[in-house]
């Protein structure tokens, strides 16, 4: 059964992310280390990581992935901004190593009008760099994107460079947003179209390659190119392409996040996860 969860909120300590997971009834975490505004955000104190390490003891089976601040563009043709952006990803990398996160989720960045290929070579060579500076075992998970504006990162071959390219590959994966595949043109709503996708990312990518699943729907229709969040089944989705992912017994075991909208009580969490466990268990006793 697939590992499934939430982003959850750090406000008030990193720890107290566990007690929102925990209280969704979640099986997989995924969290800021820092808020994502702030380019030069306090380091990882001593008493952050035990106050961590102690509420992770308390479900250490729980999958945790860290996600890159939205300031981070690794692709940029700007000098300064390209290396604020390996020093602040570098930091990032370095926290969660300190917090033991083995994953971190980043966006491929954009382009910012120079074209796809002279971004993706940008953000392989910063990236490389960051990984360097950084020295240390942490997975960087490719996520994929929308296509909005200059954004790489929407089409498969797009993420394929990005692995062939690195120096790292070792250190790649992939992490799966079904909003951004769907509105990016990837069709997982039925079962021959998501097939169809999966067979296409393999061919290019490597199944093996993902790692992490976001699992949104969409408020915008195929191929829109418009990453818009929405709940699970209340989007151009729906709930069929959904079931086709859950049961999908080469992702059974992966975690699995929902970044979907939500209030401060966290029924939104709650309910999402149901919906998704229900076709589960529809699948399963049918």
């Amino acid at each position: 059964m697939p590992l499934l969860g939430a982003h959850e909120s750090v406000a008030g300590g990193l720890h107290l992310a566990f007690d929102h997971i925990r209280d969704v009834g979640g099986a997989a975490l995924q969290i800021f280390t820092r808020n994502q505004r702030q380019w030069k955000p306090k380091p990882v104190s001593e008493e952050e990581q035990k106050l961590f390490a102690a509420a992770w003891h308390e479900d250490p089976s729980m999958p945790v992935a860290s996600h890159a601040s939205y300031l981070v563009n690794l692709a940029s043709g700007k000098e300064e901004l390209a290396e604020k952006s390996i020093t602040a990803f570098t930091d990032e990398l370095q926290r969660c190593a300190l917090l033991n996160i083995p994953l971190v989720v980043i966006h491929p960045g954009s382009h910012g009008g120079d074209g796809v290929a002279e971004g993706l070579a940008r953000f392989t060579k910063n990236l490389d760099q960051a990984l360097e500076r950084a020295d240390n075992q942490v997975i960087v998970l490719l996520e994929t994107t929308a296509g909005q504006g200059t954004g790489l990162g929407s089409r498969f071959e797009e993420l394929a460079c990005i692995i062939a390219n690195s120096k790292y590959p070792e250190k790649l994966g992939v992490c799966v947003d079904t909003c951004h595949i769907f509105a990016a043109g990837y069709d997982i709503r039925s079962q021959e179209s998501y097939q169809a996708t999966m067979a296409e990312f393999d061919k290019l990518v490597g199944i093996e390659r993902i790692k992490f699943f976001h699992l949104n729907d969409s408020k915008k229709g195929l191929g829109s190119r418009v990453d818009r969040h929405e709940h699970i089944g209340q989007g151009e989705i729906g709930l069929e392409g959904f079931r086709n992912l859950l049961n999908d017994p080469r992702f059974a075991n992966h975690p699995m996040t929902l970044e979907t909208p939500k209030g401060k009580d966290l029924q939104e969490d709650r309910d999402n996860l149901a919906a998704l466990r229900g076709l589960l268990a529809h699948s399963i006793s049918s």
